[in-house]
């Protein structure tokens, strides 16, 4: 089985960890990494392009001219790799690799060893066993964020967010065939575009979450706190686009009044009414 790897990267040539990706592509021969420069403006097309050279079969480069987000530059990915490859899954990591190897080939191990599986992806849930590293304002939004995007997938997903997810190649052809609504929150469009693809009791048994064994966050992240203040907004956004029942109008509004006093008792905003 052969899989692609998509690396969205935008003004990332600081921090791309480049001889990680080097070893991981070197001692696992059935993987393809497809790295997407997603219209940045410092040197990261250059440096892509010279590590490229090292390996140009199983290291390819996709440059886009204008920053479109990572929807966006994901989903230039996917239809690269559909287009000029014959991967048999297509899946994305973080170029940060907060998400490492490791845990991305055992989603694609779990993706190989069932069948009847479309879609596995991580959960950055904490335990005892894993290393998952947040500090606390990430904490507290991606709880909210959490308590709003359950609000309108109900599906049986603790992480819709996570980094990492690997597709068998048909089911990334589907989703990932018309452009998304929102820039940073298309994970949330994947699973919606699924349930009305497959029905919700199916979408369940075709997709499944994995816990990662390692998680940690990266300075540098390209989501701050004023984007994740517009998320209650863009859901909204996905809400209406995908023709979605007034019962989920009522649900996500109920859960953005929820999450909005969180943010306030956190002490992030003082006022819900000064959003």
């Amino acid at each position: 089985m052969k899989n692609g790897i998509i690396v969205p990267c935008y003004n990332e040539a600081q921090r791309l960890p480049l001889e990680q990706f080097e070893s991981f592509i070197n001692n696992n021969e059935d993987y393809l990494l497809c790295f997407v420069n997603d219209g940045s403006k410092d040197n990261t097309l250059e440096c892509l392009q010279d590590f490229s050279k090292n390996n140009p079969e199983r290291i390819r480069v996709y440059d886009m001219p204008q920053n479109g987000g990572k929807a966006e530059a994901v989903r230039a990915g996917v239809h690269y790799l559909l287009d000029h490859t014959n991967v048999d899954t297509i899946g994305f990591l973080d170029a940060d690799l907060s998400t490492d190897f490791a845990d991305y080939t055992n989603l694609v191990n779990e993706l190989s060893r069932d069948a009847s599986k479309k879609l596995v992806f991580g959960s950055r849930e904490s335990n005892e066993e894993n290393q998952i590293e947040r500090n606390g304002f990430r904490n507290i939004i991606s709880f909210v964020i959490g308590i709003l995007i359950r609000a309108i997938l109900k599906l049986p997903i603790k992480d819709s967010q996570c980094g990492a997810k690997v597709f068998k190649r048909d089911a990334a052809r589907y989703c990932f065939n018309q452009s998304f609504v929102t820039r940073w929150l298309f994970d949330v469009e994947l699973f919606i575009r699924m349930k009305k693809a497959y029905g919700k009791k199916e979408t369940i048994k075709l997709i499944k979450e994995v816990p990662l064994k390692r998680w940690v966050h990266v300075d540098g992240s390209k989501i701050g706190l004023k984007d994740s203040l517009v998320i209650p907004s863009q859901l909204l956004s996905i809400a209406l686009t995908y023709n979605l029942t007034p019962n989920y109008y009522n649900t996500l509004q109920r859960a953005a009044v929820l999450g909005l006093m969180v943010l306030q008792m956190a002490g992030i905003i003082e006022d819900i009414g000064e959003i």
